[in-house]
């Protein structure tokens, strides 16, 4: 690992945020069960640590409308997911081998 590059290849950050006043909110779809699955996927095939992939937990992202939703760094690539086996292919195709998951992507209008 070179000195310019980044300390973790890709990072992935999993909005968790739960509204209390009944808005919408990624926490409403299993979201935290989604990081879960992830964090463990990604430990099982060997591609957490320094050099590799990241996974994190975040507050809102402002694209409620879309939720729940993951965002992929350094490439800046949103996601939906509706279930885990979403999740696994975000693994497989972009955290291991770098292609996006183009049936996932989240359309860029929907926000808040």
């Amino acid at each position: 690992m070179s000195q310019t590059t980044s300390y973790y290849q890709r990072h992935i950050f999993f909005c968790l945020n739960e509204r209390k006043n009944g808005e919408a909110c990624c926490a409403q779809h299993q979201a935290q069960q989604a990081f879960d699955h992830c964090k463990a996927k990604v430990k099982s095939q060997g591609l957490s640590g320094p050099g590799q992939v990241r996974v994190n937990k975040a507050g809102c992202m402002d694209r409620c409308a879309a939720g729940p939703v993951v965002v992929v760094y350094p490439e800046a690539v949103w996601y939906s997911y509706v279930d885990l086996e979403d999740i696994d292919e975000i693994v497989e195709s972009h955290l291991k081998n770098g292609q996006v998951v183009q049936r996932l992507l989240t359309p860029p209008q929907l926000g808040r």
